[in-house]
């Protein structure tokens, strides 16, 4: 990984703080992506000890705010001149439905829209760092979940549990739609289920499920062994040429049948274009 550029998501704690860490100490230059700011300079510091002498830097935003992400992904690709790799692994789970500024429910917002538009905007930046990758960190929380396109932002029958499912089978989706966009770039982009992780990860869900989270966790497995796969996807040779998947421990899985729907995957890209007011 020595001299390429990594830009990651949700690195400020748990498997993107690990991942964001051991891409370091391979060689890689980190471009962390952050809302809070004492949890991002900690990140920073951690990383120059890591590897001393490179020069990691940080860019803040709301991952939830359509505006934030576009105006993140300009900033990061006029600082850049290449992005070897980029990590969407920001997620969050949320007890009650809010809505965001834009109208968006927050999960789908944070989880998936916040993927859909960085991508989008260091899309050129990717094509001229040819061969690069796109990892999207997804979930089996998918499975038996469906996308309703007439209910995209979860109005009717809100569930948090529900409602993350959704947004990790739409990365899924988007992982696939956005490899057959790629196909012959030299671009690859693939998703993975890192195994239930003891992290920061739904502490913040409210009320009840923030308790049930807190339970299950003494049955998760440590950062360090859910991120081996983010890390494997973002440097090995292995899979330089594999695109379109979806990955479990270093290998490649099979997720569901509503997450290989190609006619699903087009239409949330054609949705998720229409919520960010992107064309094309």
């Amino acid at each position: 990984m020595h001299g390429k550029v990594v830009v990651i998501t949700g690195a400020t704690s748990g498997i993107g703080s690990v991942a964001a860490e051991t891409l370091a100490g391979m060689g890689a230059r980190i471009v962390l992506v952050a809302r809070d700011q004492a949890r991002a300079q900690a990140e920073l510091a951690r990383l120059r000890e890591k590897a001393p002498g490179v020069s990691h830097s940080v860019h803040y935003a709301d991952l939830s705010r359509i505006a934030d992400m576009r105006r993140l992904a300009a900033e990061i690709a006029s600082a850049e001149p290449r992005i070897d790799v980029l990590i969407n692994n920001a997620g969050a789970l949320f007890g009650h439905r809010t809505v965001t500024a834009d109208g968006l429910e927050m999960t789908f917002a944070t989880n998936h829209m916040s993927y859909f538009v960085l991508t989008q905007g260091l899309r050129e930046r990717l094509l001229a760092s040819s061969p690069a990758r796109v990892i999207n960190t997804s979930s089996d929380a998918h499975k038996g979940a469906k996308l309703d396109f007439n209910d995209l932002q979860s109005a009717n029958n809100y569930g948090g549990f529900k409602v993350y499912g959704r947004s990790k089978l739409a990365n899924i989706l988007f992982t696939r739609e956005l490899a057959r966009r790629l196909a012959g770039t030299g671009v690859t982009a693939n998703c993975l289920h890192p195994g239930f992780v003891s992290t920061r990860f739904g502490d913040q869900s409210g009320g009840v499920l923030s308790l049930l989270v807190r339970v299950a966790k003494n049955f998760a497995i440590t950062p360090e062994k859910g991120a081996e796969t983010i890390v494997f996807l973002a440097s090995s040779d292995d899979v330089a040429g594999v695109s379109g998947e979806y990955f479990y421990k270093n290998r490649v899985a099979t997720p569901t049948q509503e997450a290989r729907d190609d006619a699903a995957a087009k239409r949330l890209w054609q949705e998720s274009e229409k919520l960010a007011g992107m064309g094309g």
